[in-house]
Parts: structure tokens; C-alpha cells; sequence
């Protein structure tokens, strides 16, 4: 193996479809029109020297190197910004181009520390290769002491270079070596779309800075590592380089995070990973990163994980270490036990949305085969289990319709229930920069997020609604599109039912849908209302993206609904710029829904009660599939606390803290007389496990994720499992000791079942995905390279169904005891409940849960900012800590959940959507007063944790 060199062609492509044919250093070269010079010559194998260029951003033209001549103009201009023409005659390399380059890098390398054997960047460096490249020998300018490098105003006259900034924990920034090239400063403003960096100072003095001379640590700097991968030199370097060296071979590989599906290259010395490089063929992320991605996979290696089998007989008792074949006898006798004992409903299975499809196919494959039911269901319960729902209902599928490079062609985005910028932050970066190129923004959220109004992006419109009053303002909206004249009424009796429609248009126009009639009760000005509606519905391609504020709801499915309404309405389905978009939080929720991981359905989204889909699984498996849908979650705690239910395997999800109202979930659990924990840590649900099983980390294993736009990418093993199996191998090997034969050698194997069994996946194979890169299903003969954009020429179900959408306000209310509103969301340096981020350095921006709060609802309760406060609803009470901000309108306060001291979910009721029985995670009525520390509960939860992690044999050993 060898690192893997990506070609950086200077600037970015042409979308032109005009060709335009010029002649390079005397070879032909034909290319789209826009193309720049500099470009045109990389297709023709020629590169021409570059420092300030690089084809993540457009052409700067400072640094000079990239000089050309044409024949018949005078001067040498910078080939990065002059674009081709027909006929030209360009010449690369000649005397008088060498000496003005040679010339141009002596004053660079006048001006920069000549420490190249000791720099971190030996041999990744571009200033030193540029050096070469135009024969650069001697340097005649500059002596020691004057120039910009050195401490002439740092006030240390025995100070050698300005200081460095080692305030990130990630990497540093070395002001010394800064070549003023800019790099970093556009790709902060053009691909992150933060405008942290700025260059500061004149002259000599000018360099790189973040902010107003703030660190990087106090500025605006969000840690993408957009700089430090833009940087030609060691100015901006990653601090594992400086502390391990190069890498020596890189493998492209998925990000374990959420569901945008970033794909990197994982940069290692032997089974040392020394970096995490944003690959630029990556088409979820197209070259970008952020903080988690680009920097916290640090938790691989964390002294938590626990890496031999653990068992024990009662969750008061010690853990004991034991091998994995004892394991597997373990649970085996257990499962046997107590379906005998109990009957064959009385044991399920929990798959997880951070590991691959194959290893989520066998956790469901395991249930049905193996435990003789269908009780199994996925953390999608919890969060999108409504898209799956609503969009089969409209549009015959259940999940996104777009790709992400969609959001280049849309002209309105409408973000509803989602925080892009924060929750799917390379996903917002794309959409801030197609906002700066001029498309309008629509924000329904009852939170100020960031998007609504950041450097160069602000939204055209920002409806704060009440938490809960989604379908209310999407029911709106559509009152005024239809009551206006502005439906697109071509495509609705095209590609919809349109008696459906008609009956869904008299439904909506009803006065009470009138954004005047709503604005009592969502909060909402009718005016804000009226305005965004008219403007998705005349203002070009309209695209819709939404996250869990919208699913999250007693009318989460309802909501996907109305959403659907808006774009059948519309017209905007089926072509680039549009579509409805869930945002998916895990990495892999999508496949694992894909996956069969619902107790009602098998994989590729096929009831259980259907005859020919069993048969199809039941020749392969060997084995009669019950025709009955399984439990889901909440059913599988109701039953244990009931007593029916008295065992469950739990691969890679941690409910006891992602799951609604905490004392249920802890109840239904200590009541099962088997629980099995598949996972890195002992996390919060293995406090009431029987068996623990070391899981692996995605850096440990092979396999596919499948992200929020469809798109089926490779997982690749870069270093060895420290537990000694990837999780596919540990589900199997469970199987085999229930008596299953199974005998998977590799999980390309899996893959090959996957399509053998369901349609939507039929092309898909590792060989084919190498070939590809990446697919997006349906990949199948009718779609033999996939489906960037679904229901193109025609929905799948046939027509699209209009829905009536009425509102029906959830039980869940305010009153004199509980006044307020509280609802929850996530942070950029955290990930869902923090079991990864949190065992890394992502906790320096965000050690603890905290309670936005208005400052009129603080300033009625005497809090103040940074106080310890009360939290409490009808379920229960926690405490954290205060912060006062106008983020959150009055009445409504709003956390993250994750921080297991915290235990937001202690907070959340058992309410749930009417279909799908997805928690009600975002509207429960709280009361805040302050406090002097922990509650009860968490003092009582604390002892329970620390009791039930003990190990023997490391207890005595700590004693």
C-alpha cells in the first residue's frame, strides 16, 4: 500500500457543454469553455508551478508562479485566471518564465525559515516542492533577523520566530512559515463559509489571522480543517503529524458520523493512524470535512474501550472477564432458556445506525432466523421513523429524493426542524454557499439557529414557531399557495391524483388554515407566513430539508406529509435543485432501514405479511418467517416490565440515554433476565446488561453505510480490530452458537444476499462499488448506475397522494406547574449521546449539556447565566447548567442530550407519533427554578453507573 495523491488541477471545473480546443507546450487539448489555462494544461499532463492555486476554491492569481505565455499577447499572465480561448498557442515552459519564477520563489523562501529537515511538513510541503520545481538554488535576499518571520515585534528580543498559536487542540498555526498565500483564508470563506480567517498586518508584517489577533481557539474557527488541508506549508499542520510523522499509506474510507457520509482518507504509519484526509472524489462531501470527521476519531483508542467478552449474573454484580467462545455459549443457553421458558415472542434484537448494512442485515437475519420472530427495530424508531412512513404514503418510497449536489441548482431552501450548520455541517456549508450565490432561504425552526443569519447568509424569512405547531405552519403555507392561485396545477394533473388534490386544495383552503387563524396558536405573524409561502412557491427550484424537529413530534408523520403536500404542490419533484430531504442524523440510519431493521418489515421495505417477500427469504434462509410483525422498542420495555419479555441483543445503540422517558427504559431493562450489549464502552444501557460484547470501531472493519441521499459508500478496513473481530464476525459467530450455519468469509458476501434479496439493491457488489466509487439506490437493471434524484418521469407508488394534514395539537401542554416549553437538539462538537465525541477533544467546546433559557423567563426565576437550574416535566427533573440567550424565544427553553450526567430523556414524556410511535422528544412542558446541584435521581443514577461498571480482577487490582 501507498498513500493515495490526488490530482489538484488549480481551479475548479467548467460546467460549460461548449468545447473549446487550444494548443499547450505544442499538444492539442480540447476543453469546456471557462476552463482556465492552468487547468486545461493538468488535463494535458502538463502542471504548471502553483502556490496560492488550488481547485477547491476559484482562482486568486497572487502568487505568481503560474505565469504562461501566449503566443501573439504581451506579458505572462497567470495561467489560474485567464480562461482558454479557441486557437491559443500557450507556452509553459520557457527562459524568460524560468527566471520571472525562480526570481518569484527566491522571495518567498527569503522570507521563510530554511528548517526543513526538522519541519513537520518535510516531504508533504509545497513551497519546498515548488522549490524544486523551478530549480531554485540560491536565495540572495533577506539576512538574519529582518524579515517577517522573526520576532521583531513580539516584544522577546531572545525569541527566534513569532510565536505559534497552540490553542486548537487539533493543530497549530505556525505564523513564521506563513507564505501569505491565502489559501486558508478562502477556503474558510468559499468552502466552510465561516469567514473565520482574515490576513492581518502590511508588509512584512502581514500573515494569517484568526479574527481580530484573537487564537484560534477564542475566534470564530469551527475546526472544519479546511485551512490546515488548503495550507502549502507547516504554517496550519495537524499536531498528530507533528507528534507521529508522515503517514506512509492511506485507505479511502466512510465517516462513522452523521448522515451526510463524508468520505476520507485515512492516513497511517503501519496500524497508526496519523490523520483523516477529506477525499475529494468523496461525492456526499466533495473534498470538505468537519470537526468530528476531520479530527475526533481519537475515541478508537480510548482507554474506555473494552476489549474482551464480559459477563455477570446479576447488573449488582462485578463484571468478569471471560473468552468469546464462553460468550457465545453464554447467551446462546440464556436466549434457549428463556424462550422455552417464556415462549418464542419473549426475546428480540436492537440494530445499530453506526454499523454497516451487512452487519445490520445479520442482527435482523439473527432475529428472524434465529429467534423465530420479528421483534426488531433500530434507533430510525426514535428518529426517522416518520419519513419512512410519510413518504411511502406520498410518493411510494421512504427516503430523500435528491442528492446533495442538488442543492447547487435550488433557487428557495426551506430548513425546517434542522440545523444544518451544526447537526450536518459539510451539508451546510454547501447550502451557505449556494446562499451566497444568491438562492433565498426559508428557517422554521422555534430556535434562532445559525443559519438564520451568519457572515454573508441571511434568511429571507425565519418562522419561529411553538414547538409543536409544525403541521399547523406547513398546512398554512399551503392554504396560501392554493387560496393565491400559485399552485403548479401542470404537474399536480400530471403526476398526481387529481381528485385527491381537488379534495386536499378545498381541505386547505378552509379560513381556518389562514395564517391569520394559525398565528394564535403557533406564534407565528401571518404576514411571515404569507411571505414565505408565495416566495417557494414562485421564487425557482424550491428544495425542502428537514431533521428531527420535524419527525420528533406526536405528528411527526403528519409533518412529512404536509412537507410532501408543499413539494407536489409546487411542482418541485424529480429534477435538480428540488425534492423533500431528510437530513439523517447516524451515519448508517438510512441502511438501517434499508436493512429490515423494522419489526413489520423486511429488508428493502417489504411488509412481513407479504407471501412472495418471505418466500424469496425463506428459500435462502432455510427457515418459516413469521407473517407478524415484531415489537418495536417501546412495545419490547412495555412487555419486560409486563414480564413477557426477558431477553434482548443491543448491537452499537445506547438507549437507556438516547430513549424517552429514562426511568421506562431502566425499568423495562432491569426486568429482562437477558440483556446483551454489543458496543465500544460500557455505556449507559450496560449498566443493565448481563453480557458484554467489545464492538469495533468503522476504522476496524469492512463494509458499506448507506447516508441521507441514498448513497451506498465503502467502509474499509485501515488496522486491525483491537477486539479481534469486526462486528459482522461477532453477530455470526453468535449465530453459529444457536445452532445457525452461517459462513459469511468476508462481508462482500453479505453485500452479495443483500441484492440477491432486495430489488432496490440488485447491481450493488464491492465490485461494482470500487468501479463506481459510490451508488445511490435504486441501483438495479431499470437504473443500472443508480438514482442520484428519485421520481424523475413518475412517482414510484404511480400518483402522488395529497394528504390531509389536520392539526391536532399533542397532549403534551403547558400550564401553571410546568409553563414552559422544552425542546432538544444537538451541538457541532458533539455526536448524538457523545459515547464517541465525548472520549475525545471535541469536549473543549462542549463539556456539559446546558439549558438555553430567554433572558425574560431567567430574569422571572432569578437565574442567572451560568447558574445551576432545576429541569422539571411530569416525567421526571435533572439539573444542569444556565445559558441566557435570545436564541430561544420566551416560553421556550431548549438542551442537547449528550452528556449522560445530564440525562435530558429523564426529562421527555412517553408521547409519540400517531404512526409510527416515534418519542415526542421535542415538546414537553418543564419548569426551571434554581438549584444547588444534582437532583436525587442523578445522585442515585451516578452510584448505579459506577457500581455496575466494576471489573473484577481491575477492581481488586485498584484496591
Amino acid at each position: 500500500m501507498s498513500l493515495i495523491h490526488e490530482i489538484d488541477y488549480g481551479t475548479p471545473a467548467s460546467r460549460s457543454e461548449t468545447m473549446v480546443t487550444l494548443t499547450i507546450d505544442g499538444r492539442e487539448v480540447t476543453v469546456p469553455e471557462g476552463t482556465s489555462i492552468m487547468r486545461a494544461a493538468m488535463d494535458a499532463g502538463i502542471e504548471v508551478p502553483k502556490l496560492c492555486a488550488s481547485d477547491m476554491m476559484d482562482a486568486f492569481g497572487s502568487c505568481r508562479l503560474c505565469l504562461v505565455e501566449i503566443k501573439g499577447r504581451g506579458g505572462m499572465p497567470a495561467s489560474c485566471t485567464t480562461p482558454v480561448a479557441p486557437g491559443l498557442e500557450i507556452s509553459t515552459q520557457t527562459p524568460r518564465l524560468k527566471d520571472v519564477r525562480r526570481g518569484v520563489m527566491e522571495l518567498y523562501i527569503s522570507d521563510h525559515p530554511l528548517d526543513c529537515l526538522t519541519c513537520a511538513a518535510n516531504g508533504d510541503c509545497e513551497l519546498q516542492d515548488m522549490a524544486g520545481a523551478v530549480g531554485l538554488r540560491d536565495v540572495r535576499y533577506g539576512y538574519d533577523g529582518d524579515n517577517h518571520v522573526k520576532a521583531r515585534n513580539n516584544g522577546d528580543i531572545n525569541a527566534k520566530w513569532l510565536p505559534k498559536d497552540e490553542s486548537n487542540p487539533y493543530f497549530t498555526y505556525d505564523p513564521a512559515k506563513c507564505i501569505v498565500c491565502s489559501r486558508c483564508v478562502r477556503a474558510c470563506e468559499e468552502v466552510q463559509g465561516t469567514f473565520a480567517l482574515t490576513i492581518g498586518g502590511r508588509g512584512f508584517d502581514s500573515r494569517v489571522s484568526a479574527g481580530m489577533a484573537e487564537d484560534f481557539m477564542s475566534s470564530e474557527c469551527v475546526s472544519c480543517g479546511a485551512c490546515v488541508q488548503a495550507c502549502p506549508t507547516a504554517t496550519l499542520t495537524e499536531k498528530s503529524v507533528i507528534e507521529i510523522g508522515q503517514p506512509e499509506h492511506s485507505v479511502v474510507t466512510t465517516c462513522a458520523y452523521c448522515g451526510v457520509g463524508c468520505s476520507f482518507k485515512a492516513e497511517m504509519r503501519g496500524e497508526e493512524l496519523v490523520r483523516m484526509v477529506p477525499w475529494k472524489d468523496g461525492q456526499a462531501n466533495r473534498g470538505h470535512s468537519c470537526v468530528k470527521g476531520r479530527f475526533a476519531y481519537g475515541y478508537s483508542t480510548h482507554k474506555d474501550r473494552i476489549l474482551n467478552p464480559m459477563i455477570r449474573e446479576k447488573i449488582s454484580d462485578p463484571w468478569r472477564e471471560v473468552t468469546w467462545e464462553e460468550a457465545y455459549a453464554h447467551v446462546a443457553a440464556e436466549f434457549r432458556r428463556i424462550q422455552y421458558q417464556y415462549g418464542r415472542e419473549s426475546v428480540g434484537g436492537i440494530t445499530s445506525s453506526r454499523c454497516t448494512n451487512e452487519e445490520t442485515y445479520l442482527v435482523q437475519k439473527l432475529v428472524r432466523a434465529g429467534f423465530g420472530n420479528n421483534n426488531v427495530d433500530t434507533c430510525a424508531r426514535v428518529c426517522h421513523s416518520p419519513t419512512g412512513y410519510g413518504l411511502g404514503q406520498a410518493f411510494g418510497t421512504s427516503a430523500g429524493t435528491q442528492n446533495f449536489d442538488s442543492v447547487e441548482f435550488t433557487d428557495v431552501a426551506v430548513i425546517i426542524g434542522a440545523n444544518p450548520t451544526d447537526g450536518h455541517p459539510v451539508f451546510g456549508s454547501r447550502l451557505k454557499k449556494r446562499l451566497r450565490e444568491g438562492a433565498k432561504l426559508i428557517v422554521i425552526d422555534p430556535r434562532r439557529t445559525d443559519i438564520v443569519r451568519s457572515p454573508h447568509v441571511e434568511a429571507a424569512y425565519h418562522l419561529p414557531l411553538k414547538p409543536g405547531t409544525n403541521v399547523a405552519i406547513l398546512t398554512s403555507i399551503a392554504h396560501v399557495i392554493v387560496t393565491e392561485g400559485l399552485a403548479n396545477e401542470a404537474f399536480i394533473r400530471e403526476r398526481c391524483d387529481w381528485s385527491e388534490y381537488k379534495d386536499w386544495a378545498s381541505f386547505v383552503a378552509e379560513p381556518y388554515h389562514s395564517p391569520e387563524a394559525t398565528e394564535a396558536y403557533t406564534g407565528v405573524p401571518a404576514d411571515l407566513v404569507r411571505g414565505a409561502a408565495r416566495l417557494f412557491a414562485t421564487g425557482g427550484n424550491g428544495a425542502i430539508y428537514y431533521g428531527l424537529g420535524v419527525t420528533e413530534h406526536s405528528q411527526g408523520s403528519t409533518t412529512v406529509m404536509a412537507i410532501a403536500n408543499l413539494a407536489m404542490v409546487t411542482g418541485n419533484i424529480g429534477r435538480p435543485g428540488v425534492g423533500v430531504n431528510p437530513l439523517r442524523g447516524q451515519n448508517n440510519v438510512q441502511g438501517s432501514c434499508d436493512m429490515g431493521s423494522f419489526p413489520h418489515e423486511l429488508p428493502g421495505y417489504r411488509h412481513v405479511s407479504d407471501d412472495a417477500t418471505r418466500e424469496t427469504f425463506e428459500k435462502l434462509w432455510g427457515v418459516e418467517i413469521s407473517n407478524e410483525p415484531g415489537l418495536r422498542i417501546p412495545n419490547m420495555l412495555d412487555a419486560a416490565v409486563d414480564g413477557t419479555f426477558k431477553g434482548i441483543y443491543i448491537q452499537g445503540e445506547d438507549i437507556l440515554q438516547s430513549d424517552p422517558d429514562t426511568k421506562h427504559v431502566a425499568a423495562g431493562l432491569a426486568a429482562m433476565e437477558c440483556v446483551v450489549v454489543h458496543d465500544l464502552f460500557l455505556n449507559e444501557t450496560a449498566n443493565y446488561a448481563h453480557v458484554f460484547l467489545p464492538g469495533s470501531t468503522f476504522l476496524e472493519k469492512d463494509g458499506t453505510f448507506t447516508n441521507a441521499e441514498r448513497r451506498i459508500n465503502r467502509v474499509r478496513k485501515v488496522m486491525t480490530p483491537k477486539n479481534g473481530y469486526a462486528d459482522w464476525e461477532v453477530t455470526q459467530k453468535l449465530a453459529q452458537a444457536m445452532g445457525m450455519d452461517w459462513n459469511y468469509r468476508h462481508p462482500s458476501e453479505i453485500m452479495d444476499e443483500i441484492a440477491a434479496t432486495t430489488p432496490s439493491f440488485a447491481l450493488v457488489s464491492y465490485d461494482y462499488l470500487e468501479k463506481m466509487g459510490s451508488v445511490q439506490w435504486p441501483c438495479n437493471e431499470k437504473h443500472p448506475e443508480g438514482s442520484p434524484i428519485m421520481h424523475v418521469d413518475g412517482f414510484v407508488r404511480g400518483k402522488g397522494k395529497f394528504i390531509r394534514t389536520e392539526y391536532v395539537a399533542t397532549d403534551e401542554r403547558t400550564g401553571p406547574r410546568f409553563p414552559l416549553l422544552l425542546t432538544t437538539g444537538r451541538i457541532l462538537s458533539q455526536y448524538n449521546v457523545g459515547a464517541q465525541t465525548r472520549r475525545t477533544d471535541n469536549v473543549v467546546w462542549h463539556a456539559e449539556d446546558r439549558l438555553e433559557i430567554h433572558p425574560h423567563d431567567a430574569e422571572q426565576r432569578g437565574i442567572r447565566d451560568g447558574d445551576w437550574i432545576r429541569l422539571a416535566s411530569r416525567a421526571g427533573e435533572t439539573t444542569l447548567r444556565s445559558l441566557i440567550t435570545d436564541r430561544v424565544a420566551p416560553g421556550v427553553v431548549y438542551t442537547t442530550f449528550h452528556h449522560p450526567t445530564t440525562q435530558a430523556n429523564v426529562i421527555t414524556t412517553d408521547f409519540s407519533d400517531w404512526a409510527t410511535n416515534c418519542p415526542e422528544y421535542k415538546v414537553t412542558a418543564v419548569q426551571v427554578m434554581p438549584s444547588n446541584g444534582p437532583s436525587d435521581w442523578q445522585q442515585d443514577y451516578d452510584e448505579q453507573a459506577r457500581q455496575s461498571r466494576r471489573i473484577a480482577g481491575k477492581l481488586e487490582a485498584a484496591e
